[in-house]
C-alpha cells in the first residue's frame, strides 16, 4: 500500500445522490398524499422540501469527501479529516485485529464498500477506523494485506473452506421467533400504508364484508393462519437476504465469513482472539435438531455504532452434527468443547426455583382476567380458566427442561456451561480467557443455599454466568481457573475436592 495521503473513492457522491433521493421519495409520498386537498401552496412544500434534502446532503458529503484523506504505511493506518475541526485517527498496523467489508444496495451500484478497520478493544474511541467508500477491489487487497501482516497462523490450522451455505438449513428459518414478529408487522405495514392514503377505515370495512360469514372465533383463526403464512414467506426472503452465498472460510490466521444478498458483509477474526464458542439452540431450532454458533472474542462488538445490536453468528441453524463438527473445526478439539454430554447437573433447588417462575409468570394474566372477570363479566372468568388450563402445564413442562438444561463442566482447555429453554445456550469458553469470577448471590437462593458464578472475560458482552450452583460450585470455579477464587474460600487443603464430590 502507498504511504501517500490519499482521498476515499469520488463514487461516494453517487452513492450518497441515489441514498438522499430514495429517503426524498419514501418521504414525500406518504406527505404529498396526507396534503391533497388542502391546496397548491402546501403541494408545493414536498418537491421544494425534497430538492433541499437531497443537495443538502450531498453537498456535505462532498466536504467530507473533499477534506478526508487517508493513507496505510508499514507501520501505521491513518485518517485525517481538515475541515473545522481538524482530526487525526492513527492505529498502528500491529494493533490491526479485524477489517471487516460491508456493502448495501446502493455501495453495491456503483462497485464500491465499506471498511471498518478495528483493534479488537471493543471500539473505543480512536481504536476504529472507517473507510466509507473504497473500491471494492482495493478493500480486498488491504484487508489481505493488513491481515497478512498482524496475525501468525496456528501451527494446528489449516487454511481453507470450513464451511457453506446448505439451502437444506431453509427449512429451519420459520422455526424462529421472527416468523410470528413478521406475520404481525405486515398486518401493521397494511394498516399504516391505508392511513397515509386516508383508506383505513375502507379496508376495515372490506376485510369485515369478506369473512362476515366466520364468528369471531373463526375469523381470529384465519386471521392467525394468514398471518403465519406471510411470517413463514417472511423469514424464508430474510435467510435468503441474510445468508446468500454463505461461506466460511480460515486466511492467513483468522476466521472470515461472507455472505448477503442484497447487503453484502464480511467480518474478519483473528483466530488468537477467539476465547470459544456459544451453541445455541432457540426451542423451534431445537425441537427440529438444529443449533447455530455464535463466536466468543475478544474485541467482537456487541453493538453498532447506532447502538444496535450486532449479530455474532458464524453459521445459520444448521443440523446438530454439522454444527458439533464446524465447531470442532474451529476450535481444534475433537470432540467439539460444546458437546453437552457429561455436565454436572445442578441442585433441585434450582428446580424449584425454575418451576416457580414459570407458573408465576402463567398464573399472573390468569390472575388479571379473573379480577377483571369479577369486576366487569363473567366471560373474562371463562376466559381466565381456558388460560389457566393451557398454561399452567405449559410453564410447567418449560420449567422442567430449563432445569434439565442446567449443567457446567470442564473441557480440557474449555469451561463449558449450558442453560436456558426457550433459548438453550451452550458455551465453550477457554479458561484462559477468563480473568476474574463474581460470586452474585440474593436473599432467595441464600435461603436455599444457592449462587450464581459469572466468569468475567473481555470477549463479548464480558461475562458469562453459570446459575444456582450450591457450594460445591466454588469449588468449581477455583478448579478451572486456579489462583483466582480460591484465596477468598474458606475451606483447607483437600477439602475443595471433597466438596465437589
Amino acid at each position: 500500500m502507498t504511504a501517500d495521503w490519499r482521498r476515499l473513492d469520488p463514487r461516494t457522491l453517487r452513492v450518497t445522490l441515489v441514498t438522499m433521493l430514495g429517503v426524498a421519495v419514501v418521504a414525500g409520498v406518504p406527505t404529498t398524499v396526507g396534503l391533497l386537498g388542502t391546496g397548491l401552496p402546501l403541494l408545493v412544500i414536498v418537491p421544494v422540501g425534497a430538492v433541499l434534502l437531497v443537495l443538502g446532503g450531498v453537498g456535505i458529503d462532498w466536504l467530507r469527501w473533499r477534506h478526508t484523506r487517508y493513507r496505510v504505511t508499514d507501520s501505521r493506518v491513518e485518517v485525517r479529516h481538515d475541515f473545522v475541526v481538524h482530526t487525526v485517527k492513527s492505529i498502528p498496523r500491529e494493533r490491526v485485529r479485524s477489517v471487516d467489508i460491508d456493502a448495501g444496495p446502493v455501495h453495491r451500484l456503483f462497485g464500491v464498500v465499506k471498511v471498518r478497520i478495528g483493534t479488537g478493544q471493543q471500539d473505543k474511541a480512536g481504536e476504529v477506523i472507517t473507510f466509507d467508500p473504497l473500491d471494492r477491489a482495493l478493500a480486498e487487497r488491504l484487508r489481505g494485506d493488513l491481515l497478512r501482516r498482524t496475525t501468525t497462523e496456528p501451527a494446528t490450522a489449516v487454511p481453507g473452506e470450513l464451511a457453506r451455505l446448505d439451502w437444506a438449513w431453509l427449512r429451519y428459518a420459520p422455526l424462529s421467533v421472527s416468523t410470528p414478529i413478521l406475520g404481525a408487522a405486515a398486518f401493521g405495514a397494511v394498516m399504516q400504508v391505508a392511513e397515509w392514503f386516508g383508506v383505513q377505515a375502507d379496508v376495515v370495512r372490506a376485510v369485515g364484508g369478506f369473512f362476515a360469514s366466520l364468528s369471531v372465533v373463526e375469523l381470529v383463526a384465519v386471521l392467525v393462519v394468514i398471518g403465519l403464512v406471510v411470517g413463514v414467506v417472511g423469514s424464508l426472503g430474510l435467510f435468503v437476504e441474510m445468508w446468500w452465498n454463505y461461506r466460511l472460510t480460515r486466511e492467513s490466521g483468522a476466521l472470515v465469513m461472507r455472505r448477503g444478498l442484497v447487503t453484502t458483509r464480511s467480518l474478519t477474526l483473528e483466530e488468537r482472539r477467539v476465547r470459544g464458542l456459544e451453541f445455541v439452540e432457540p426451542l423451534g431450532a431445537r425441537l427440529a435438531g438444529a443449533a447455530r454458533l455464535d463466536a466468543v472474542a475478544t474485541g467482537l462488538r456487541v453493538k453498532d455504532e447506532k447502538g444496535h445490536s450486532v449479530p455474532r453468528s458464524l453459521a445459520p441453524a444448521m443440523p446438530k452434527a454439522k454444527a458439533q463438527a464446524l465447531a470442532a473445526s474451529i476450535l481444534g478439539e475433537s470432540p467439539p468443547p460444546t458437546e453437552a454430554a457429561g455436565l454436572t447437573a445442578h441442585p433441585v433447588a434450582a428446580r424449584r426455583r425454575r418451576l416457580v417462575w414459570a407458573v408465576s409468570g402463567a398464573l399472573a394474566p390468569v390472575a388479571v382476567l379473573a379480577l377483571l372477570g369479577v369486576l366487569l363479566t363473567d366471560v373474562l372468568l371463562v376466559i381466565a380458566g381456558v388460560v389457566a388450563v393451557i398454561a399452567v402445564p405449559l410453564a410447567v413442562a418449560l420449567g422442567m427442561d430449563a432445569y434439565r438444561n442446567l449443567g457446567h463442566g470442564l473441557r480440557g482447555e474449555y469451561l463449558v456451561a449450558r442453560s436456558g429453554a426457550v433459548r438453550r445456550r451452550t458455551v465453550a469458553l477457554r479458561r484462559s480467557g477468563v480473568i476474574g469470577w463474581r460470586v452474585v448471590s440474593s436473599p432467595f437462593q441464600r435461603r436455599v443455599g444457592l449462587l450464581n458464578l459469572v466468569a468475567v472475560t473481555s470477549a463479548n458482552s464480558g461475562a458469562y454466568e453459570i446459575p444456582d450452583v450450591d457450594a460445591a460450585g466454588l469449588a468449581f470455579a477455583d478448579d478451572a481457573v486456579p489462583g483466582v477464587l480460591g484465596q477468598f474460600l474458606d475451606y483447607g487443603p483437600g477439602e475443595a475436592a471433597a466438596t465437589d464430590k
